[in-house]
This record gives structure tokens, C-alpha cells and sequence, in this order.
């Protein structure tokens, strides 16, 4: 078993493109109406406004309320000059941290509509 995809939720779809294009490297595509990202072999797919998800939960997905990791090719050095140059600011770390491939370096930041996310470095 593998993870398919991730849902979250923005306020404003050009802002969230153009952000997770550029500081993120997503290839933004657009299927059926709807909008996702995909990001090294992974797609988020993206409510926002005039999307009318069916329900799949009592609890909606409302933007900001996500917590996504990406891994990092490189030195978590990187991942910050990466964020840095885009305007980005660092909210914590860098830190260890354990993700899926046991321990690494992370640092946290947000989205344009405030959900945390997370680069990891798994580099020596």
C-alpha cells in the first residue's frame, strides 16, 4: 500500500498555483474542471472556491488546516535558501525529525493560506 493522494483546501486558486509551482516545483494540471498538483510522482488535489467536494467526512477541509511533508534532494541548507529566494519564511527548524525513511532534518513553513508545510532532508 502507497499513499495516492492528499486533499487541501485554498482561498484563491491563482495564489495557491503560483505558489506551490514556484516554491514547491508542482506541475499544476487540471482534470475534469478540478485542479491538483503533482509533485514527485504524488498529486495534491485542491478544493477551493466554487468547488463543491462531495462530503467525505463530518468535518470539512478548510484551508490552513493541513500539515504536508515533502522530502528534500540535498542538504536542508538548501531547502532554506530555496525558501528564502521565494520570499518564504521559516517558521521552525531546522530540526531532526523522523519521517518515512527514519531520521532527518526539517524545517516548517506556510502555504498563502496558512497550512504548515514541511521540506525534510534525509542528506548526511
Amino acid at each position: 500500500m502507497r499513499l495516492d493522494h492528499v486533499v487541501i483546501a485554498v482561498s484563491d486558486f491563482e495564489r495557491s498555483n503560483a505558489f506551490y509551482r514556484d516554491v514547491l516545483g508542482a506541475e499544476v494540471v487540471e482534470v475534469d474542471g478540478r485542479v491538483a498538483y503533482r509533485i514527485g510522482g504524488q498529486q495534491l488535489n485542491v478544493h477551493g472556491p466554487g468547488v463543491r467536494p462531495a462530503m467525505v467526512a463530518r468535518i470539512a477541509v478548510v484551508p490552513g488546516n493541513s500539515d504536508l511533508c515533502f522530502e528534500w534532494d540535498g542538504a536542508i541548507a538548501g531547502a532554506v535558501a530555496h525558501l528564502g529566494a521565494h520570499g518564504v519564511p521559516v517558521e521552525m527548524g531546522p530540526m531532526t525529525r523522523v519521517g518515512a525513511k527514519g531520521r532527518g532534518t526539517s524545517v516548517y513553513f506556510r502555504d498563502p493560506d496558512g497550512t504548515l508545510l514541511e521540506l525534510i532532508s534525509y542528506a548526511s
